[in-house]
């Protein structure tokens, strides 16, 4: 089992609701200090935010359909990060992903990164709707375009969210040279522990709370 502490450390604390409001936020982000969590993971609307220097800042780009154009998302990357953010997740484009356009899903993500050179950046590929080949592909496209992670899903596609065969396919894919962020539907310790063990080096949670009661 990993420790409790371990796993905190590996926790983007999320609120991705889009009614969330600002009180919500704050307690998130207390709630993310008090359990040690890496970070919170909010909208950009939310933004920003402060945070305890120990609780890094995380937001989302394209967020959930990633159904829009690559200079959108540069865009609001941008306006992201010179908000606060240390963090971006961003989505592919699926359509593209869906006719295999790899070239256009790389492209997208490049756009992305080159505008904002000194965020970290994670790039979801919403596992649920791809095949195996394409969860590669779209791994082999976010690291070809320069992404630190690959990240599983949105947690609002009806698809579904994260999976540890695809984390493992996602891990087995980037090897070491990028993270891999499990999020989608982790609601216990023993979900959390199953993502961990097939290499997520990250969890996306709203239920950080009771994954990590489940760890003392």
């Amino acid at each position: 089992m990993t420790s409790r502490a371990d796993v905190a450390r590996m926790i983007d604390h999320t609120l991705l609701k889009p009614e969330a409001t600002p009180d919500q936020v704050s307690a998130l982000i207390d709630e993310a200090a008090e359990l040690g969590c890496f970070s919170v993971c909010v909208s950009p609307n939310q933004l920003p935010v402060s945070t305890p220097e120990s609780v890094a800042v995380a937001t989302v780009v394209g967020f959930p359909s990633g159904a829009h154009k690559p200079e959108i998302k540069a865009a609001e990357a941008a306006r992201a990060v010179e908000d606060g953010a240390d963090e971006v997740d961003m989505v592919i484009n699926l359509s593209k992903a869906a006719t295999g356009d790899w070239d256009a899903v790389e492209a997208d993500i490049r756009a992305v990164r080159e505008a904002i050179p000194n965020a970290l950046l994670k790039v979801i590929i919403e596992s649920a709707v791809l095949d195996d080949d394409a969860i590669v592909a779209a791994c082999r496209a976010s690291e070809s375009a320069g992404a630190d992670f690959v990240k599983t899903s949105t947690g609002f596609h009806p698809a579904g969210g994260a999976s540890a065969h695809a984390v493992k396919l996602m891990r087995d894919t980037v090897g070491d040279r990028l993270g891999v962020k499990a999020s989608g539907g982790i609601r216990d310790a023993a979900a959390a522990e199953e993502m961990i063990a097939a290499g997520a080096s990250r969890l996306g949670l709203s239920s950080s709370a009771a994954v990590l009661e489940g760890l003392e």
